[in-house]
């Protein structure tokens, strides 16, 4: 048997040429799982070049359906002919499948009955659209000021300077989202070796241990009474609500990168948000249309051999000190990621400078970086996360982090492109030095 795929007006459709047997079952099953993306929520079976059907393809049609259901979408066959309609029927699920007498014919049918996630935030908040991209905007509850929590001294790390009396305790408790330079271990003296990226997301921590393994490692605590400690040597956390939530959605097959979307919320916030300083925080649960992505890969501690005035970043030092991966990778799976962006075109004299300096480095990964933003962001893969706009955020990012499959963990480079997103933004008031 053989299959091929294309996406027609965003629902993926399957076309099947021979017979789907239990072997050809088989094959489609493990071809299906390889296409579908975990913002697909519409899939089509073209059987109209499958002239035989058995109880293995039944049973695949079976969970198919249940899997697009999952995603609170829409499974269907078309094209069906005489031999594979007869053991439908047989089998009774004629009356359980939507049956289509064409591809076109199913997909125009899905698109007129799609539900529209963002339609209630466009009546009753605001729309951003530029260039293909539609960002739809809904306030949040505000309780408190939102507030960036700087403990320890990027400086250090970026001169490779760190010694054990930097190394400050963080509880998992006490972080909902941060992100930074840290490790795991039973103390100070285990995890500084290993000190890496590092994010946090609702008391799971993720992070890149610099042990050469160049695999990240996953904890969430199931005891809210045990309470590690995360070790760090540099963490910025948000204290505070986020003051809007966005959904974001390109037609672009190609997304939109993670430099623009703060570009477009940048531009937004200065015409319209009062309390708008320059600094936001911002976390993403999206689709990922490429990822692109940098690492340390030895812990900045004093003693690690970097040349006296010397930072990890200078050009002789920086292919020594950092990883690097532009491929776009992972495209179709699930991006959480919590990040600060500074807009250098915004006044910013509300801020200490040194405050500012405290958030960001220039990564000479990020190309020609730009002149008028500064990001520094994190992020977690995850896959078979079914996206859904209409969820909330903060509650499907937990639930994510605590049932989804885990796949990476990298620091983000600007680069990085998302198909569709929630979006979380605090307009930062104040920047806090921790000692």
């Amino acid at each position: 048997m053989e299959a091929k795929s294309e996406r027609k007006e965003g629902v993926l459709v399957f076309f099947i040429n021979g017979r789907l047997d239990a072997f050809g079952a088989q094959q489609l099953d493990e071809w299906i799982k390889g296409a579908l993306h975990d913002d697909d929520k519409e899939l089509v079976l073209d059987l109209s070049g499958s002239t035989y059907l058995s109880s293995g393809g039944l049973r695949t049609f079976n969970v198919l359906k249940k899997e697009m259901k999952r995603r609170s979408g829409r499974f269907a066959l078309a094209g069906v002919g005489e031999y594979p309609q007869k053991v439908l029927d047989m089998a009774g699920f004629s009356t359980i499948l939507e049956i289509f007498p064409t591809t076109d014919a199913a997909v125009d049918d899905m698109k007129k009955k799609r539900k529209n996630p963002t339609l209630f935030n466009e009546i009753f908040y605001k729309k951003i659209e530029a260039n293909g991209v539609t960002l739809t905007i809904d306030p949040g509850w505000m309780t408190s000021p939102p507030v960036l929590r700087v403990t320890g001294d990027l400086h250090k790390i970026l001169q490779a300077q760190l010694t054990e009396s930097d190394i400050r305790t963080k509880k998992f408790s006490e972080i909902t989202y941060s992100l930074g330079l840290g490790a795991l271990g039973a103390d100070k003296k285990e995890a500084m070796p290993l000190l890496g990226e590092m994010i946090t997301l609702y008391g799971s921590m993720v992070w890149l241990p610099t042990d050469g393994n160049n695999t990240p490692d996953f904890l969430t605590p199931l005891d809210a009474e045990t309470d590690l400690p995360v070790y760090t040597g540099f963490n910025v956390t948000l204290d505070g609500p986020f003051n809007e939530y966005l959904t974001l959605d390109t037609k672009n097959p190609e997304g939109i990168s993670l430099g623009d979307i703060y570009r477009m919320i940048f531009s937004g916030a200065t015409n319209r948000v009062r309390s708008y300083k320059g600094v936001v925080a911002v976390a993403i649960w999206g689709v990922i249309a490429g990822l692109a992505s940098s690492g340390i890969k030895k812990a900045p501690v004093a003693g690690a051999g970097l040349p006296g005035g010397a930072t990890i970043m200078d050009p002789a030092q920086s292919a020594t000190w950092m990883s690097s991966d532009t491929s776009m990778s992972y495209k179709g799976d699930t991006l959480v990621s919590f990040g600060i962006g500074i807009d250098l075109a915004h006044d910013l004299s509300g801020y200490r400078q040194e405050d500012l300096d405290a958030l960001y480095y220039a990564n000479p990964a990020n190309k020609g970086g730009s002149k008028v933003i500064s990001l520094h962001n994190h992020g977690v893969v995850f896959r078979g996360v079914p996206y859904d706009a209409s969820l909330d955020l903060n509650s499907q990012v937990k639930k994510i982090v605590s049932d989804a499959t885990f796949v990476d963990m990298r620091h983000l480079l600007d680069s990085t492109r998302l198909r569709r997103a929630k979006i979380g933004v605090a307009y930062i008031q104040d920047i806090v030095r921790e000692p």
